[in-house]
C-alpha cells in the first residue's frame, strides 16, 4: 500500500469534478488517480487502478454513488447535494467514511481529505499491531470537524462557474472580467472571489490599469 492517498473523484459535472481535483491536489501527500462521470466509469477505474480514497456523488446518471460503498477496498467519502436521511443512513451503514452536503466551505472539505490522509498514512506506516488507544485516535480524525456550511445567500452554481472560470484562465482576472463571463455583479463576483482567496485556491495581487490606477487581479493557484 501506498503512503500517497490516492483518490478517485466521482461526479457526473465535470466542472465540479476539476474543482475537487485541483483542489486535493494541493493537500500533501495527496494524488487524484481519476475521475469519473458515472458508476460504470468509476467501477472501471476501481478495477484497474490502485485507488485508497473515492470521492463520490450520490446523483450519477447511471446509479447512486453510495454504491461504490464496499465495491472495492477503497473507502468512500460522500460529497454530494443529496440530503434526505434515508441517503445518508443508507451510506453510513454501507461504511462510508463520512458524508458531506453541498453547499459547503471547500477549505472544510481540504481539512478532511487532510485528517483522511493522516488516518491513511499511520495504518500504511504501522508495522506492528495497533493498540486500541491508536485505534480511537485515528478514528477520531474522521469525525473531529464540523464542517462549515457555504456563506448564507451564496449559490453553488455561482461558486463552482467563478472557480472553473479562474482555473481554466491563463493568467490574472480583474473582478469585473469575472463578473462578465459569469454574468453576474461585480460586487457578487468580488464576493465569490474573497471566498476562494480565503481558502487560499485563488491568489491575490494588486496591479495598475491602464489609467494608472491600481486594481486587484485575481489568479488560481496552480
Amino acid at each position: 500500500m501506498s503512503e500517497l492517498l490516492r483518490v478517485l473523484v466521482v461526479d457526473d459535472d465535470f466542472r465540479v469534478a476539476a474543482m475537487h481535483a485541483a483542489a486535493l491536489e494541493r493537500v500533501r501527500g495527496c494524488q487524484v488517480v481519476g475521475k469519473a462521470r458515472t458508476l460504470a466509469e468509476a467501477r472501471e477505474l476501481l478495477a484497474t487502478r490502485s485507488v485508497d480514497l473515492v470521492l463520490a456523488d450520490e446523483y450519477l446518471p447511471d446509479g447512486s454513488g453510495a454504491d461504490l460503498v464496499g465495491a472495492s477496498d477503497a473507502s468512500v467519502l460522500m460529497v454530494t447535494a443529496a440530503d434526505s436521511w434515508e441517503r445518508v443512513r443508507r451510506a453510513l451503514a454501507r461504511g462510508a467514511v463520512g458524508y458531506i452536503v453541498k453547499p459547503f466551505a471547500m477549505s472544510q472539505l481540504l481539512e478532511r481529505i487532510a485528517d483522511y490522509s493522516r488516518f491513511h498514512e499511520a495504518a500504511v506506516r504501522a508495522d506492528r499491531p495497533a493498540t486500541q488507544a491508536e485505534i480511537d485516535d485515528l478514528t477520531a480524525l474522521l469525525r473531529s470537524r464540523p464542517l462549515t456550511r457555504m456563506p448564507k445567500g451564496r449559490s453553488t452554481i455561482t461558486a463552482q462557474a467563478v472557480a472553473a472560470l479562474l482555473r481554466t484562465h491563463q493568467g490574472p482576472m480583474t473582478a469585473i472580467a469575472v463578473a462578465e463571463e459569469v454574468g453576474v455583479s461585480r460586487a457578487t463576483a468580488q464576493r465569490y472571489l474573497a471566498d476562494l482567496v480565503d481558502e487560499q485556491l485563488v491568489t491575490l495581487s494588486l496591479r495598475y490599469g491602464t489609467h494608472g490606477r491600481p486594481e486587484h487581479s485575481y489568479e488560481w493557484s496552480r
